[in-house]
Parts: structure tokens; C-alpha cells; sequence
């Protein structure tokens, strides 16, 4: 049997304020109560509690100043990559059209890290591709698999910052991946990506890579755009 180890108090604080701020409970430019009193609604020691403040304020999502109350700093103006994986780790409390966003910023990434992951290393795309040719027509097994698709070349690329950057919404890709591949147009235009991408491998044709992937992800956000608007279903 695989146990889950309980959560540390530092961390369980750390997460409850987030999602207090990202609630809209603790708005931007707001004040966090005082330390003695978050301690007591949070049910923590006030070293746990000042642990996890420390680490809010590195990650920036809040501002510390030596006797002045902390504020609430504007996280989506004032944040770091820190903050854009924590928010990506709490689906449930997502700012307005933040998925929308993120996925405009797989449409200027995905492309260039295509091409040069065919330009890198073909073979791992062809095995990785191999896999996807042959999966369930479920939502999330497609879910799962684009995942590892888009893994596999981030990795490929050599560049470790675009793995890095992606590796930061695993979850929150695997949830919305679910819902995006409910529907069987969906599906079915991935799998016309994965037959044309490996292609593109074939023929070690960086740029045609290149070009096919910025088509799929401009056709994948205005997808998911219509999904959001209830255009799809």
C-alpha cells in the first residue's frame, strides 16, 4: 500500500492563504490580519505561520515590511513563476480567462520548441508519437498522452527552461485536457496532428514542425475559447 504523507502545517498554511487571496477573501492591496490573530484562524503555531508568510513574500504574493501590516501584493502584476504554478495548483479558485491566457502562451512556445525538437532529435519524437497512435478514445487518455507529447518535446528542444516552465501546469493540463477532449472533434484533430507532426519528423523538416504546431495551437485556444462561451459542447 502507497501512504500519502500528511501535508506539513507550513505548507497547509501556506496553501490556505493562497486560496483565501485567490478567493478574493484577502484582496490585492489589502492587509493580512495580524500575525497573532491569522495564527489563531488558521489553527497554527506562530513560527508555522511566519514560515509560511516568508515564503509568500519570496514568491510574491505578499509584501512584508518591518512594522507596517502585511499587504496583499497585486499577485498577477507583482507575482513571479512561483505564483503562476501555485495559481495553476488551485483550478478551483482560477483568475477570469486565466486558462485562455496560458494557452495564448503555449501558442508563442509550443511552436519554437518544436521545431526544435525535430531539429534535435527526431527518433524520441517518433517513439513518443508511436504511443499517441495508439491510445483509448477517452478524454483522459488523450489528456494524458498530449501531456506527454508536449514533454517529450520540450525535452527534445534541449532547452530545459521550456520543460521547466511546462512542468509548472502539469495538473491543471491534465484537468482542463478533460474537458477539452470530451469532445470528439477535439480528438480527432489531435490525432491529425500527431499523424502530421511525425511526418514532419520524418522528413527532418524543422520549420514545416514549426509551422504545423503554431496552426494547431492557434485552432486549440479558439477551441477552447468556444468551449469557455459555451459555443461547443
Amino acid at each position: 500500500m502507497n501512504w500519502t504523507p500528511p501535508e506539513k502545517p507550513n505548507d497547509l498554511c501556506e496553501s490556505r492563504i493562497i486560496q483565501a487571496i485567490l478567493f478574493g477573501q484577502f484582496p490585492p492591496n489589502d492587509h493580512l490580519p495580524a500575525e497573532r490573530e491569522l495564527a489563531v484562524q488558521l489553527g497554527v503555531t506562530r513560527p508555522t505561520l511566519r514560515e509560511a508568510l516568508q515564503r509568500l513574500a519570496r514568491d510574491g504574493w505578499i509584501d512584508i515590511q518591518h512594522g507596517k501590516p502585511t499587504r496583499v501584493r497585486n499577485y498577477l502584476q507583482e507575482g513571479n513563476l512561483a505564483v503562476l504554478a501555485a495559481i495553476a495548483q488551485h483550478d478551483e479558485h482560477l483568475p477570469q480567462d486565466f486558462v485562455s491566457n496560458l494557452l495564448t502562451i503555449r501558442h508563442l512556445l509550443a511552436p519554437a520548441y518544436t521545431r526544435l525538437a525535430v531539429l534535435n532529435d527526431p527518433q524520441r519524437i517518433f517513439r513518443m508519437l508511436e504511443r499517441c497512435f495508439n491510445i483509448s478514445d477517452t478524454a483522459l487518455d488523450y489528456a494524458i498522452i498530449d501531456w506527454s507529447l508536449h514533454h517529450t518535446l520540450t525535452v527534445a528542444s534541449a532547452n530545459p527552461v521550456f520543460t521547466l516552465i511546462l512542468n509548472g501546469f502539469h495538473s491543471l493540463y491534465i484537468e482542463m485536457g478533460k474537458r477539452y477532449f470530451t469532445n470528439h472533434e477535439a480528438r480527432a484533430y489531435s490525432q491529425d496532428f500527431y499523424q502530421r507532426l511525425y511526418q514532419c519528423a520524418l522528413n527532418n523538416d524543422p520549420p514545416a514542425a514549426e509551422t504545423l504546431c503554431r496552426e494547431v495551437m492557434q485552432r486549440s485556444l479558439h477551441f477552447w475559447q468556444l468551449l469557455e462561451e459555451g459555443g461547443i459542447s
